[in-house]
């Protein structure tokens, strides 16, 4: 189920409204590794002042070199810890658009869902995004107890959240959230596993540009699927 689901969203690619929240997402997630960098880059200057003198080094002008050529390369560092809060925030107030054109495309018979508001949608991307922020906080303590399964720790945990959070928007447009999470529940290990396979390539900078999207299609698959739907 999950890698059917999987191999139909990435077939529809292409569809223009997939792209149209690729380019959304991608102003959206630069704007937001831009401000992460620059409070960055801020605290540091707050703590150390622009320049630092090290023993035997002498001064050093860290700041002056984070604000170089090297910017890009610490941003795309950057992206790698903060992309799955960034994506799930993206998935959470643009799925509507993936969802319906996966539905227009694959489930035509189905009555139009009574979908998800604006402002639920970005109250819920917020919320979920302190969750995630926290859960993966926390999670730095067992990533130095338990150095060698840091990175099975970091996508199982965040394989659990974005497959809850992916799944449940996905069946709140059709059944409310009552019911989008008695079925959460229910199919709670099929969620987590196509959460965690999402999971792994938005740990890969770049490639997590476009796994959300893919995210929402395939979440919008397994939910039908679950609910006895035949594209």
């Amino acid at each position: 189920m999950i890698f059917s689901s999987f191999s139909k969203a990435v077939a529809q690619i292409s569809d223009p409204r997939f792209r149209r929240v690729f380019y959304l997402g991608i102003g959206l997630t630069f704007a937001l590794l831009v401000a992460a960098f620059a409070a960055f880059l801020l605290i540091l200057n707050w703590m150390f002042g622009e320049e630092v003198i090290l023993p035997l080094v002498g001064e050093v002008t860290w700041l002056n070199d984070l604000l170089s050529w090297s910017s890009f390369f610490v941003m795309v560092l950057f992206s790698t810890f903060l992309m799955i809060p960034v994506a799930s925030a993206i998935t959470s107030i643009f799925l509507e658009d993936v969802a319906q054109a996966v539905e227009d495309k694959h489930y035509p018979h189905l009555p139009s869902a009574s979908g998800v508001g604006i402002w639920t949608a970005i109250k819920d991307s917020i919320n979920f995004m302190g969750v995630i922020i926290l859960a993966n906080t926390l999670a730095l303590v067992l990533y130095v107890f338990f150095p060698l399964f840091a990175p099975l720790i970091f996508w199982s945990l965040n394989g659990y959240l974005l497959g809850r959070e992916y799944f449940q928007l996905a069946a709140m447009r059709r059944v409310g959230i009552k019911k989008a999470k008695q079925l959460r529940s229910k199919h709670a290990g099929k969620i987590w596993l196509a959460g965690t396979l999402m999971a792994i390539p938005l740990s890969i900078p770049l490639l997590n540009l476009v796994i959300p999207i893919l995210g929402a299609a395939t979440f919008t698959h397994i939910y039908h699927r679950v609910t006895g739907q035949r594209s």
